[in-house]
């Protein structure tokens, strides 16, 4: 395609892959081979009514030289001239046209090549037959932590089976069930918010600070149209697996195999409490498990029918496999040496409204810190990259904050409204739908409680 452009057009039409800037490699959006390749068939498109209209051209040549031929005799002369100026018009004419309809079918020829390519790779990737890249990413120096492409060719295969798995173990421990989620309203207060990724993870580490099984809803208000930030923390571990915490490990398996059914309904519930009216623009954002909730939201037919999801932000999830309506943008934030965002065995597709930002510097556990899941899976790798994202001048990175900000607006102070969800016990989860008033909710953390304004209870 690099070879057929325009006569005098200036140069060849290049696509260009994943962009790396500041560490990052950034993926997808308006800078995404998908994207380029569908404005180049948009052009060829156009390109392809210009050559109608020069073939029109070309028939309307013919036909005057047609109409010249009473004159060949009387008036030679000119005839012979008029003649000559015509057939070098149409000679010119029909080799534009001729250009333009080969520059239109290259082009589509490649979007075809480029697609059966992206089959190719997709079904060599589903039979566990790994790329290029695959190896390209594969760290020899650090075999203690997968990094995030050695995670996807591991799991391609094994993620296949993860509903049969799943299903084995709730059937073997009946506590890993989803059940019904009690919604419980705890405070209310003011905060400041600007409306960047940076602020948004913020409030994932405020909102886990505060205690397990929270999560946070943001009303923000620009220019009098409110919207709402629903901020759903990463996975809380602890000895009670499958127990009174919906984000514990039991709630990697709602999310991934029952896309996070009973969390989805605690949330409209707790976005009713915090007063968003029906079709109210939101946007959600979540660590590891939580982003996997914050995409099924968006993935969730019997939410879209409430609330318009306009944009999720996710930071170490695996998410490539869950996908948004069309009108949903988002941001997902990987590090090279998280395996947590290759769990699900799919790379996040290139789209033009979904961004995928792979963080790629060197990252150790901070000397007396707990090592988790690895240090490329830290909140505050995420945080911090969630910092040069908001500061870049790359135009992928620009257009997808463009988006968060003209949701939520440029800053301010907003209500931040916490709500704590409490899984019921499984003799009491039979009947549908959310639970209000738990006997117990979680346990309450030191964080921004005492900064609290108002305080309150759901009513039934």
């Amino acid at each position: 395609m690099a070879e057929v452009t325009p006569s005098g057009a200036g140069g060849p039409i290049r696509l260009t892959g994943p962009t790396a800037a500041g560490g990052l490699e950034i993926r997808g959006g308006i800078g995404g081979i998908t994207f380029q390749l569908e404005e180049l068939v948009g052009g060829a498109e156009k390109l392809d009514g210009l050559a109608e209209e020069l073939a029109s051209v070309e028939t309307d040549v013919q036909r005057i030289q047609g109409n010249l031929g009473p004159y060949q005799l009387s008036q030679a002369h000119s005839w012979t001239e008029a003649m000559s100026t015509l057939t070098r018009s149409w000679a010119g004419i029909q080799a534009v046209r001729a250009e333009l309809q080969a520059i239109s079918s290259q082009v589509r020829a490649s979007k075809r090549d480029y697609e059966a390519a992206e089959a190719v790779t997709s079904l060599l990737a589903n039979m566990g037959i790994p790329s290029f890249r695959d190896f390209d990413h594969v760290r020899l120096d650090d075999p203690l932590w997968p990094d995030l492409h050695g995670t996807d060719l591991a799991l391609r295969n094994a993620v296949k089976a993860r509903h049969e798995v799943l299903g084995i173990a709730e059937a073997l421990f009946p506590a890993l069930e989803p059940r019904r989620i009690a919604v419980d309203r705890q405070e209310t207060m003011p905060i400041d918010f600007d409306g960047t990724p940076a602020a948004l993870l913020e409030r994932a580490r405020i909102v886990d600070e505060r205690g397990p099984g929270y999560i946070e809803v943001i009303e923000t208000d620009s220019g009098g149209q409110k919207a709402y930030v629903v901020v759903i923390p990463g996975t809380q571990a602890g000895d009670d697996i499958g127990g009174a915490n919906p984000f514990d490990v039991a709630g990697i398996g709602e999310a991934v195999g029952h896309q996070s059914a009973e969390v989805n309904i605690a949330v409209r519930a707790a976005l009713q409490d915090a007063g968003a009216e029906q079709g109210a623009p939101v946007v959600a954002v979540g660590y590891s498990q939580g982003g996997i909730h914050a995409m099924n939201l968006a993935a969730d037919p019997q939410f879209r029918s409430e609330y318009e999801m306009k944009y999720v932000l996710t930071a170490g999830s695996p998410v490539g496999g869950i996908d948004p309506v069309a009108g949903v943008t988002s941001l997902h934030l990987e590090h090279r040496q998280d395996a947590v965002p290759g769990a699900d065995g799919t790379p996040n597709p290139d789209a033009r409204n979904r961004v995928t930002v792979t963080l790629l510097d060197q990252v150790t556990t901070p000397e007396g810190e707990d090592v988790g899941l690895g240090p490329g899976h830290r909140l505050a790798n995420y945080q911090k990259a969630a910092g040069l994202i908001g500061a870049s001048d790359d135009p992928t990175l620009t257009d997808s904050t463009a988006v968060l900000a003209g949701v939520v607006g440029l800053g301010g102070t907003a209500t931040a409204t916490r709500f704590a969800l409490t899984r019921t016990p499984a003799a009491t989860a039979s009947a549908p739908g959310p639970l209000q008033q738990p006997a117990q909710g979680p346990p309450v953390q030191k964080s921004e409680t005492d900064r609290q304004v108002t305080t309150g209870k759901m009513q039934g």
